[in-house]
């Protein structure tokens, strides 16, 4: 544990679903010890997704990728000896993450402010889905409803048709980027200073913040942008083309005209590519459907992984559109760990996902395979808080912990 970035850091994990818990997961893979809280009168929804409900909430991959590295106690915070078990362990803890409403955790008179007058250095984020404070801060969401209240869902569609809209939890990840990143900023903060600090991180916020080029060009134009498929405005072309073999596309993208020119030449420089309508990209952005056409009539005679090799080889960017079989199967991603071998005591061996950042100077390794309910309430209780061990078996026996 000496070389990873976070070692020696403590973070109590109050979320669930998927936010909060992939925050968690990238302070715990930094080397964080990640305590995650747990209560059997609600479990993490992320322990029973569909296809396991009826198995048992030990078994979910789901859960089991999104919760390695850390540790789990199970306790009910709604008891007030449970809540005080809580207020120890943040006493000697560095941060604390949930992605409750607002009201969630002020219920059990564990917010912040609070807290921090326990601890004072504490880092503690909330992600819940519109912040804190303001008019629809208790709303109740997930992903499809968090990218529909930011705007992010009206750009999902294709070119001219109705809405599509998210169906990918795509903001909870991008939330735990961001969170991580504050988490660490809050911390460096900490360090000069040696003051801890609340971070209010509202979902819908995220989610307006990565569809900067929308917003410009409501401002600068008022013109509102609408589904654009997979069309680029600067690029042409740009789509998914396709392939041999049932489902099989290709991805095609050409932003300068050398670009271009290598796509004529790799195509065999058609009759067709000199035509004034492809001339340059303005042409070719106005006759964007007959250009798609006319490509695939050259991508549906290759295999996609041909496709890619031809046109990566002449400098023009392609990749296969693979589906999540082909992707474990694919020699880079196995090269790389992109998805790792995991030993879990209810399932046995599984596959999770790996660890997406390289640090030179750390394991890019799962330490720890996601906790059973409760399975190191013995650690924390009574090594970490030093309650004895018949205190520790009394709360069990009143169901406080379990």
């Amino acid at each position: 544990m000496a070389n990873y970035p976070l070692t020696g850091y403590r973070v109590v994990d109050f979320s669930w679903v998927w936010a909060g818990p992939l925050l968690g997961m990238i302070l715990a893979d930094m080397g964080a010890e990640v305590i995650k809280v747990e209560t059997n009168k609600r479990l993490d929804s992320a322990r029973l997704t569909p296809g396991r409900s009826t198995v048992g909430p030990e078994t979910d991959f789901v859960f089991h990728s999104m919760n390695r590295n850390k540790l789990g106690v199970t306790v009910d915070m709604s008891e007030p000896r449970g809540a005080e078990l809580i207020r120890e362990l943040i006493s000697i803890s560095d941060v604390a993450l949930d992605n409750f409403s607002p009201q969630g955790l002020r219920k059990l008179g564990l917010e912040y402010e609070k807290l921090s007058k326990i601890n004072p250095q504490l880092v503690m984020i909330s992600l819940p889905a519109a912040g804190q404070y303001g008019p629809l801060s208790n709303i109740v969401t997930y992903a499809p409803s968090l990218g529909a209240l930011c705007g992010y869902s009206s750009l999902i569609g294709y070119p001219g048709e109705r809405v599509l809209g998210e169906q990918t939890p795509y903001l909870d990840v991008t939330s735990a980027i961001h969170g991580a990143f504050a988490v660490l900023s809050a911390l460096y903060y900490r360090e000069r200073t040696g003051k801890g600090q609340y971070i209010d991180m509202a979902q819908i916020e995220v989610g307006a913040s990565v569809i900067g080029e929308a917003f410009m060009e409501y401002f600068m134009t008022g013109r509102v942008l609408g589904t654009t498929g997979n069309r680029s405005p600067t690029m042409a072309p740009h789509n998914n083309y396709p392939c041999q073999g049932e489902g099989r596309w290709v991805s095609i993208a050409v932003d300068t005209e050398e670009e271009w020119r290598s796509l004529c030449a790799v195509m065999g420089n058609p009759p067709w590519a000199k035509e004034k309508r492809f001339s340059d990209k303005f042409n070719r952005q106005k006759n964007l459907e007959e250009l798609d056409r006319l490509i695939s009539t050259w991508t549906i005679g290759h295999s996609y992984y041909e496709v890619m090799h031809i046109l990566q080889k002449a400098g023009v960017a392609a990749a296969p559109c693979l589906d999540l079989m082909e992707r474990f199967s694919d020699p880079h991603y196995s090269e790389r760990g992109t998805h790792l071998q995991v030993e879990h005591p209810a399932t046995g061996t599984g596959i999770i996902a790996g660890i997406p950042f390289k640090l030179s100077g750390m394991p890019s390794e799962v330490r720890r395979h996601a906790p059973l309910l409760g399975e190191h309430n013995d650690y924390v209780f009574r090594e970490l808080l030093g309650r004895p061990e018949s205190e520790i078996a009394q709360l069990a026996a009143e169901k406080v912990i379990f």
